[in-house]
């Protein structure tokens, strides 16, 4: 009962974030998605519904460097940022996705930042 909660929860904080992004902006949209052991991150065009750019902590350079899983998703978002940059990406709205702005989300935001992408 208390997992369901949290999931209906964590989906009404979502639906709530994704409605305050603006995609008229014609920015790209750097969503995050958080689970227990791993950390993901995505560059989504809504306009045309396709994912431009992805890093996760699943990549072999970025999984086989040690350290917290803090470190680790400071690694992805400074390997999105980096892929970004190469696809000709600068600017782009975050989308925590219904997670709390700290932790692991937070470093992964402040990778990208350290890596060039502007949100």
């Amino acid at each position: 009962m208390a997992l369901n909660k949290k999931v209906e929860n964590r989906k009404r904080i979502k639906r709530r974030v994704r409605g305050k992004i603006s995609v008229s902006q014609g920015l790209l949209r750097l969503t995050v998605y958080r689970s227990n052991k791993e950390i993901y991150a995505q560059l989504i065009d809504d306009k045309e519904g396709k994912t431009r750019v992805s890093a996760s902590s699943r990549e072999k350079d970025i999984a086989s460097s040690k350290g917290t899983k803090v470190d680790i998703s400071a690694a992805v978002g400074k390997a999105i940022a980096k892929k970004a940059k190469e696809a000709g990406i600068e600017k782009v709205v975050f989308d925590r996705n219904g997670f709390v702005y700290h932790g692991r989300v937070k470093a992964l935001a402040e990778g990208a930042r350290e890596g060039g992408l502007k949100f």
